[in-house]
């Protein structure tokens, strides 16, 4: 789900290196010559867009050889058809996928962290349907998974002291408040190490990613925030790591390449022979960490707190932090202005419970229009 972005087009290059899947379905917004090219390549029966207008165009270039479903409904009909299914939707608009494939009990290759962020309380309910897996595509959460040596439940292991993500500190590392007060859409698009889409990269760029890789740990791994601490990493080549009680700590370490963790949540529990990311240890290279800017990324703090607060709370973070971005891509919000923008939301949030998919509509419409309140007029 989601083919023709940035994972989506790497999971397909992992999928060109290897016999051993098929792929029954895509879904893809309004690239219709990009999802064409896909359908064509791959021979693929069915396919999810978002709107008519898009079913309309694909229908025209693809004829009645391929079913066309639309909408939420379309996506959660396609999630139930797979053995995998890997969720590379992006934002709030991939928690269809995300219910539908664990309630199948089919294995659920996560790259959409926005909506088990938003929605963790439902999510685990139906994580618990046999069968049902999540395997996590982010290289930070797919590192500790390694780390955790085949173990998905940090809970379950008395043994681990704390979680550690790195981050690789974005464009704006080391930068003083003047330089971030002056920061373009071009300087926050420009990542050091990755190569991913929009929205990442501006999370990137304010750390709110980092913030809400936090919150994706703890959901995933069922460990508390404050025993979950972020690290900055510059070569972006140490991914996570896991420290144990005795005071060993185990590291993932790749060459920054998404397309190993995609192929590592495919083939699992077998390895993919496809070196994606190796590293060459023959050369000398240097392995660097630093504590976060906190007081000029005042994201991380931000979602920590999310965390702490539980409930509806997280989902209010993730759907502000959207408009925000979204705001900012557009030209209508400056980029200092991002991360206080969803903190003002967020002041006028009320703790509650998270119970149900429909309060979790309600809840993250209620945020979407606040943070729509204070964009500039």
């Amino acid at each position: 789900m989601g083919v023709t972005g940035s994972i989506g087009r790497q999971t397909l290059e992992v999928l060109r290196r290897s016999d051993r899947f098929e792929l029954v379905a895509v879904s893809a917004g309004r690239r219709v010559e990009d999802l064409v090219a896909v359908v064509e390549e791959f021979r693929v029966a069915r396919v999810g867009v978002p709107d008519e207008t898009t079913a309309f165009a694909v229908r025209e270039r693809l004829g009645s050889s391929v079913e066309v479903l639309v909408g939420a409904s379309g996506l959660a009909e396609l999630s139930r058809g797979a053995d995998v299914v890997v969720n590379a939707v992006v934002g709030f608009a991939g928690l269809p996928v995300t219910l539908a494939t664990l309630e199948a009990g089919s294995r659920l290759a996560l790259a959409n962290k926005e909506s088990l962020i938003a929605a963790a309380p439902l999510v685990e309910a139906v994580r618990t349907t046999p069968g049902a897996q999540i395997w996590p595509v982010d290289s930070e959460h797919c590192a500790l998974h390694q780390c955790l040596v085949g173990s998905s439940d940090s809970e379950g292991r008395p043994d681990v002291e704390r979680l550690w993500i790195t981050a690789s500190g974005g464009p704006f590392r080391g930068y003083s408040r003047d330089q971030l007060a002056a920061v373009t859409r071009e300087g926050a698009l420009a990542h050091p190490t990755w190569q991913m889409g929009p929205k990442i990269t501006v999370d990137s760029s304010t750390l709110m990613n980092k913030g809400l890789e936090v919150l994706e740990a703890s959901a995933l791994f069922h460990v508390g925030v404050d025993r979950i601490g972020v690290v900055v990493h510059p070569q972006s080549i140490v991914h996570s790591l896991v420290e144990y009680v005795d005071g060993s700590v185990l590291a993932q370490l790749s060459a920054p390449d998404m397309r190993l963790a995609i192929a590592y949540c495919l083939g699992a529990p077998e390895r993919l022979a496809q070196h994606w990311g190796q590293m060459d240890f023959t050369r000398a290279f240097q392995l660097e960490f630093e504590p976060p800017d906190r007081l000029n990324f005042p994201a991380l703090d931000l979602a920590y707190e999310c965390a702490r607060r539980a409930g509806a709370a997280p989902a209010w973070l993730s759907a502000a932090n959207e408009i925000a971005v979204e705001a900012f891509l557009n030209g209508v919000l400056a980029w200092r202005e991002i991360v206080p923008l969803v903190a003002r939301v967020l002041d006028q949030y009320e703790d509650r419970a998270l119970e149900s998919v429909e309060q979790l509509i309600e809840e993250d419409a209620q945020a979407r229009a606040l943070a729509h309140g204070n964009l500039p007029s």
